[in-house]
């Protein structure tokens, strides 16, 4: 009666909190979710949840099949890859390059849990910050490149992480702190702290400065991002950083945080690899594993359709 499919839905429903968003994850219209989980109670003569609470609530009944997945998921998932070892071999070579100077807050814990699965493969981890690893990528020297610019390429395939919204991170004492959003033109009396690449690659000019010819009164450089909260919580200009990379600023009142538009900037993360590597199980795998990571750990993320 049961199938795994039951099991991925029902931790799939815990960990997204909602119907809609579980459906999200698991690339579903929420109403084929509902006559999902409709059938599964009618199978069991049970109601697994109760809808009408906020996270949704589970029944007696619910945490018991929920516990089941628990502990069958991960029994099945580990028999997958076990699998997959044996088809593709065991060794392999992941070398990656990240254009996201944010992303090491969750590529770390990514790829901590990619070596506990495929010790053999030989990886390693670069910045792409002062070179163009697409090339790179096409030669052959990179196996993949984390990335939210794509740019077309026969022999490269871009396979989407996650959705996210660019936001300008102000101090909690400044006047655009009181914004629902903001327009180009606001930034023109103040000092912009951007990462020190070239301003081609960075999304608030691209996506949002350039196309309305505004610019900031000044541009100053910080390394780190906790460096550049720093300095936007001390009223030393703005940034423009990823909704999820500064959560931890929001939740402590560090810094405040307006939209870039009344519609929002949202960018699209990617893993570009080679067209030929693409259904390379361990290339799968990694991308598979930052993917569910992300969404356990990152705030404001949103699946991308399709993926």
């Amino acid at each position: 009666m049961l199938e795994v499919r039951h099991l991925t839905t029902l931790l799939a429903i815990e960990e997204a909190g909602s119907l809609m968003e579980a459906a999200e994850r698991l690339h579903v219209t929420q109403s084929a979710l509902s006559h999902q989980l409709k059938d599964l109670e009618g199978r069991l003569g049970v109601e697994l949840l109760v809808r009408r609470t906020r996270p949704v609530r589970f029944t007696t009944a619910g945490l018991r099949v929920l516990t089941l997945a628990r502990d069958v998921l991960p029994r099945v998932q580990q028999t997958e890859r076990e699998v997959k070892r044996l088809a593709a071999g065991q060794t392999g070579r992941l070398h990656i390059a990240i254009e996201c100077h944010s992303c090491f807050q969750w590529l770390m814990p990514a790829l901590d849990a990619f070596r506990e699965h495929w010790p053999e493969v030989e990886m390693d981890l670069s910045a792409a910050f002062s070179f163009a690893p697409l090339p790179a990528l096409v030669r052959g020297d990179l196996d993949m490149v984390i990335t939210s610019d794509p740019v077309e390429n026969e022999a490269v395939k871009y396979l989407p992480l996650f959705r996210y919204e660019l936001v300008l991170a102000v101090s909690r004492q400044s006047p655009l702190a009181a914004s629902k959003w903001i327009e180009p033109e606001d930034i023109a009396d103040q000092t912009l702290i951007t990462y020190p690449v070239e301003r081609e690659r960075l999304d608030v000019f691209t996506a949002f400065l350039n196309p309305a010819n505004a610019e900031p009164a000044a541009i100053r450089t910080a390394e780190l991002t906790p460096m550049t909260a720093q300095l936007v919580a001390a009223g030393r200009g703005v940034a423009a950083l990823p909704n999820w990379a500064l959560t931890e600023y929001t939740e402590h009142d560090l810094l405040k945080t307006v939209r870039l538009g009344e519609k929002g900037v949202w960018r699209t993360l990617y893993a570009a690899v080679r067209v030929e590597d693409d259904h390379t199980p361990y290339m799968q795998e990694f991308w598979e594993t930052a993917k569910e990571l992300c969404f356990k750990t990152l705030s404001g993320v949103r699946a991308v359709k399709g993926s």
